[in-house]
């Protein structure tokens, strides 16, 4: 029944720097009325709606205010260096003090955090092909203790 995401939502507080800031992340804008903007993720697939009111005040959870793209592997190794280009800065996930990706060996995924404008956390993420022997690893790994790590276990 479920194909795929159609459409996620945003709060922001000023609806023409946030289209600024998204198309800089290479989302194509799709449409825009008096308070609300719409950028295609995936034409034709997927799209996230900015909605300009009060309600970027909400406190940041995980359960809000949150959207993660998917990227391709190679895309997120060199995620820092492609935030950096467009003046967006990385921040650390959670405890953590890196900005740099990590993989979440047990998850099969690997993902790089930053902002927007408005403190709504976004996220740069994809799936990690895992080896069977190294699911079991809960802790978050950087891209290069991972790597390492299934190369001593392929030889």
């Amino acid at each position: 029944m479920i194909k795929g995401l159609y459409e996620a939502h945003l709060p922001v507080k000023n609806l023409e720097k946030s289209i600024e800031f998204y198309g800089k992340l290479g989302l194509k804008f799709a449409w825009r009325d008096e308070d609300t903007a719409f950028f295609w993720i995936e034409e034709g697939k997927s799209w996230l709606g900015l909605w300009e009111g009060k309600e970027y005040q909400t406190p940041y959870h995980p359960s809000l205010r949150h959207i993660a793209f998917r990227v391709t592997f190679e895309g997120l190794k060199e995620a820092v260096q492609w935030l950096e280009s467009i003046q967006v800065e990385p921040v650390p996930f959670g405890k953590r003090s890196s900005i740099e990706p990590f993989v979440r060996p047990n998850q099969g995924n690997a993902s790089i955090y930053f902002n927007d404008p408005d403190g709504n956390s976004l996220e740069l993420m994809c799936f990690v092909k895992v080896p069977n022997e190294l699911k079991h690893i809960t802790e978050k790994l950087s891209l290069e203790d991972f790597e390492n790590l299934v190369s001593s276990k392929l030889t």
